[in-house]
């Protein structure tokens, strides 16, 4: 079970662990926002599930969290959607080739199926005829800022907009 831990002015900050959750609950740092399913019994105390918690105390974030660049975040970017054809993406593609000195950065990265890869070889989209439906950049939104939240839960939406 993984909880979702809100800073002292609502916005998220991480996902980590129920036990973690219950640690900081029981410490007097955190209170529970929503519960999940049935509470926790221990032998002198009764405790809600966490499935959101609040901390006390405001922490400060440093700002211009960085999202690093990797092909499992191009792909969950793109939909898992080919850039040039739309169908379904399995591998992740350079716009400007990189034996053309194309960098490894969220604005030169696409999902791609193999097709098209091959197809595309070593040219870029415009050298094929082929556009691009969006301007590859860097992700944005809470589920990328926030560390864990990849696969959050249903629940956690009405917290996670507010960032």
């Amino acid at each position: 079970m993984r909880t979702l831990v809100l800073n002292a002015g609502y916005e998220p900050l991480a996902v980590v662990t129920f036990r973690r959750a219950l640690v900081l609950v029981l410490a007097g740092k955190a209170t529970v926002v929503l519960e999940d399913g049935e509470p926790v019994i221990g032998a002198t105390l009764t405790l809600a599930r966490p499935s959101v918690i609040l901390l006390g105390r405001y922490v400060r974030v440093p700002h211009g969290r960085v999202v690093p660049v990797s092909r499992r975040g191009v792909l969950r970017r793109d939909h898992h959607r080919c850039a040039y054809c739309r169908g379904p993406a399995s591998t992740v593609d350079h716009v400007l080739p990189r034996s053309r000195r194309g960098p490894d950065s969220w604005g030169n990265l696409v999902a791609c199926c193999v097709r098209c890869n091959n197809a595309k070889g070593n040219r870029t989209p415009e050298e094929m005829g082929w556009t691009l439906p969006f301007v590859p950049g860097p992700p944005r939104g809470a589920s990328w800022a926030v560390r864990g939240a990849e696969q959050a839960d249903p629940r956690w939406e009405e917290f996670l907009a507010a960032a």
